[in-house]
């Protein structure tokens, strides 16, 4: 495959950051902090997800300050096909929201904070 034809199939990114999402097939939701236009981890990680469930590299992840509902808060890496947008927008109890974001704008999405470089 040349680099046109593999660039040409890359899917575009689907969210925003600061959108609040959930995923769809494990119990956790989390804000999107971050995207990679395609896979960017490590083939070990990937092969550690059964093939059957296993998602295409070439379509954006992303970076997830994720908790699950017994508040166990992490940084998640996800597929674009395995996350939804999180309707009900509840608070995040994870410390690095205050860190990364600065507020929410009227639709109950965070705001990435600018640099001060």
């Amino acid at each position: 495959m040349n680099v046109y034809h593999f660039y040409m199939s890359v899917k575009p990114a689907k969210f925003k950051l600061g959108l609040v999402v959930k995923h769809k097939k494990f119990n956790f939701r989390g804000i999107i902090f971050d995207v990679d236009p395609i896979f960017n981890n490590t083939d070990e990680w990937l092969e550690r997800i059964p093939e059957d469930r296993r998602p295409s590299k070439n379509q954006p992840f992303y970076h997830v300050l994720a908790e699950n509902e017994d508040k166990t808060v992490y940084i998640a890496y996800v597929s674009q096909q395995n996350l939804e947008e999180d309707e009900e927008k509840n608070p995040f109890t994870h410390p690095s929201v205050k860190l990364i974001f600065d507020g929410k704008d009227t639709e109950g999405n965070y705001i990435i904070k600018q640099s001060t470089n």
